[in-house]
């Protein structure tokens, strides 16, 4: 098992290198996000071991229950899914980068949070372009609002925006999505000082990661390439 995983982080790895290679970018602008979603404390410590440092959860319970099992150094431990505001303070004192900060009023309660618990983290904004009903994210409308707030907070660190786009069989079809998020983090950076320019762009998953990365990503979080099909949870 341990050398299945290591042998799926070696090709992920190298596809991810081709990719930006194909798109005129240096390899080390995109870190890799390893999903450990359903994935079991002693099978993500393989993949630590085979140098994961990135580590994606979509539910803050879940990963309470493995953070102070694995271990590694410089290991970052990142929200992914979807934040319910009864589960703002656990992920305040959970995760070091949240990138689903999608409503102002949950801008408001981390900041307020992160005063109360002495902590500062990464976040960034999830954007719908999608308009599923099964998936959350501000709307474009909603942006500069939000990212005003998020500018205002004196204990968050505004990165950049994420999006979670429709599945398609084909991952063409999801690059418009992957363009449209650059444009817009682009747009945003028009008017920010050059301290402040939004660097990050979270998108892309095992099925679509290389289209993504052609379009512009810096964080890719990819599951199933790495730790195999998820039994369903």
């Amino acid at each position: 098992m341990a050398e299945g995983i290591k042998d799926n982080l070696a090709r992920v790895e190298a596809k991810m290198a081709q990719a930006a290679t194909r798109a005129g970018r240096w390899p080390d602008e995109v870190t890799l996000i390893a999903v450990s979603k359903t994935v079991d404390a002693a099978t993500i410590q393989q993949a630590v071991d085979a140098g994961v440092r990135h580590l994606g959860e979509n539910r803050v319970q879940e990963a309470i229950t493995k953070i102070d099992i694995v271990k590694g150094d410089g290991l970052r431990w990142h929200l992914i899914g979807h934040l319910q505001s009864n589960k703002a303070r656990l992920a305040v004192k959970t995760f070091d980068v949240i990138h689903t900060v999608d409503r102002v009023e949950l801008a408001e309660r981390l900041d307020r949070i992160c005063d109360e618990e002495q902590r500062r983290i990464d976040v960034l904004v999830q954007v719908d372009l999608g308009h599923e009903a099964t998936k959350a994210g501000a709307d474009e409308a909603e942006i500069p609002t939000l990212v005003e707030t998020l500018d205002r907070a004196r204990h968050l660190s505004l990165k950049g925006l994420m999006t979670l786009p429709p599945l398609f069989d084909d991952a063409e079809q999801v690059r418009p999505f992957f363009r449209r998020l650059r444009e817009i983090r682009d747009q945003l950076n028009q008017s920010r000082p050059l301290e402040r320019r939004l660097t990050e762009l979270s998108m892309g998953m095992s099925h679509d990661f290389l289209v993504a990365i052609e379009e512009g990503a810096t964080m890719v979080r990819v599951g199933t390439a790495i730790f195999g099909a998820r039994q369903n949870h």
